[in-house]
């Protein structure tokens, strides 16, 4: 009997080149992880969302179906070895939640061409021809392997696929597992997917020195500015700003951020200077 297929999408990630939740990012409208969630619920009757156990309340997270990551495992074969635990009995169509290109046809492409009798399915990388991992069907047969592959110490879901030899199918569509690591594809992608001539909306929020040369503590405003970078340059442009960039922190949404992060629709960002600035 072959075994049925679940799908689970990779969101325990901790998004460090990107400096934000690669999974929040919205390039369809809607967030990553709901995207990619909603496209493989078309083609599967169960999807879950894989996280690390701090993440289990996530707002983004706590509304869908979990399964937590191995602990002591880093990168997706933590996510991986864990729905396999889950529910070893069955099939399991794991995907990256940061591939904007990816669409349904591409999905329901994969799934026709597995085969049940291999270790896995996976597509073909489009730019070295080795298996693609975060985008692949792992056969309950897979179970133990990856689970020794693990304990010897190993991580890398591409040399496992490799090395066991999965099936390989080629891509229909050679852009559809481009991933988004950083704030220069992100735009990149941005640009081809959701292009916004008028940019995004953010609240700005200024403290001490910077409250006083700007004659407010708050402004709305809609701005080109890619990143905290570029906006505060455009600032400088606005009012009388002293401090250079160097001098100050960013915090966006709350969080300390980084001057290269990608900004969205409806940031909060905080310019911060140094106590000495006023």
């Amino acid at each position: 009997m072959i075994a049925p297929v679940h799908g689970l999408v990779l969101a325990g990630g901790r998004s460090t080149r990107m400096h934000r939740d690669k999974a929040a990012l919205a390039y369809h409208g809607r967030s990553q992880l709901e995207e990619t969630h909603a496209r493989l619920a078309e083609c599967l009757p169960q999807v879950y969302v894989g996280v690390r156990a701090d993440q289990t309340d996530d707002p983004l997270r706590r509304g869908y179906a979990q399964i937590v990551d191995v602990q002591g495992l880093a990168g997706p074969l933590a996510g991986i070895l864990a729905a396999q635990r889950h529910t070893p009995q069955v099939a399991w169509l794991i995907v990256a939640c940061d591939l904007p290109f990816l669409n349904v046809a591409v999905l329901r492409h994969l799934l026709a061409a597995r085969n049940p009798a291999a270790i896995a399915t996976a597509f073909r990388s489009a730019h070295d021809g080795l298996p693609e991992p975060l985008c692949a069907i792992y056969e309950p047969r897979s179970n133990a392997a990856l689970e020794r592959y693990a304990a010897a110490g190993r991580n890398c879901p591409r040399k496992f696929l490799i090395e066991s030899a999965a099936t390989l199918v080629d891509l229909p569509d050679a852009r559809a597992l481009d991933n988004i690591n950083s704030a220069t594809e992100y735009w990149q992608t941005m640009q081809t997917l959701a292009p916004r001539p008028d940019g995004q909306e953010v609240q700005i929020q200024y403290f001490a020195l910077l409250r006083e040369q700007a004659g407010r503590s708050r402004e709305t405003l809609r701005t080109q500015a890619r990143t905290p970078r570029e906006l505060y340059a455009e600032l400088r442009t606005r009012h009388p700003f002293t401090l250079d960039v160097d001098l100050l922190r960013v915090a966006v949404n709350g969080e300390f951020g980084d001057w290269e992060q990608p900004l969205a629709e409806g940031d909060a960002v905080v310019f911060i200077p140094p106590v000495a600035g006023g």
